[in-house]
């Protein structure tokens, strides 16, 4: 009866930890663009901050971990501001009452956008895991794809990609990748 149980069990496992990789995407790639609504009715299009470093937060406002995410965000936040950092949460899978109720006390000093997803961020990202954190460098590639991620170690990954702002020449920002240019 144990073995009976044991042996579906292993190859559950096995099959989600190698599959995980593929659940992230790679890095020094050009992030699926989108265009959305912020929480003001602005539109927000993720390629239009090319040059900028950026967090892209994907979330839900009921996650415990996305929420402590969010307070490791408010730990390095004068970190984030003295860099023009951007920090940018995607919802999915909530609405405009519960994404409010959810910043209403929250204080951000770096730049934020609070941007709700109609499903296509969701799907672009093939989003299974949250709060899924992808770090986005000036020349609008991913650095990172991956959970969360502590604030002295997301501090330490930006400060690599900060370095890379004044690196990147000035065509490179002007120029979007062809494949970032098509938004759905």
């Amino acid at each position: 009866m144990k073995k009976s149980f044991l042996a579906p069990l292993i190859t559950f496992l096995l099959i989600f930890f190698m599959a995980a990789p593929a659940w992230s995407l790679e890095q020094g790639t050009v992030p699926p663009d989108f265009q959305l609504s912020d929480l003001d009715g602005k539109e927000f299009r993720l390629s239009e901050h090319k040059g900028e470093v950026m967090i892209l937060k994907l979330a839900t406002t009921w996650c415990p971990t996305c929420r402590q995410q969010s307070a490791d965000f408010h730990e390095i936040g004068d970190f984030l501001k003295e860099n023009n950092i951007r920090l940018v949460e995607v919802f999915v899978q909530d609405s405009e009452k519960m994404v409010r109720e959810y910043i209403e006390n929250e204080d951000y000093p770096m730049a934020f956008d609070a941007i709700l997803d109609d499903g296509r961020v969701l799907k672009d990202y093939s989003v299974y895991l949250i709060p899924r954190v992808l770090l986005i460098g000036p020349d609008f590639t991913i650095s990172r794809d991956g959970n969360m991620l502590p604030a002295d170690e997301l501090k330490k990954e930006l400060e690599k990609l900060v370095a890379k702002v004044s690196a990147v020449p000035e065509a490179a920002v002007e120029a979007v990748p062809e494949s970032a240019a098509e938004v759905k």
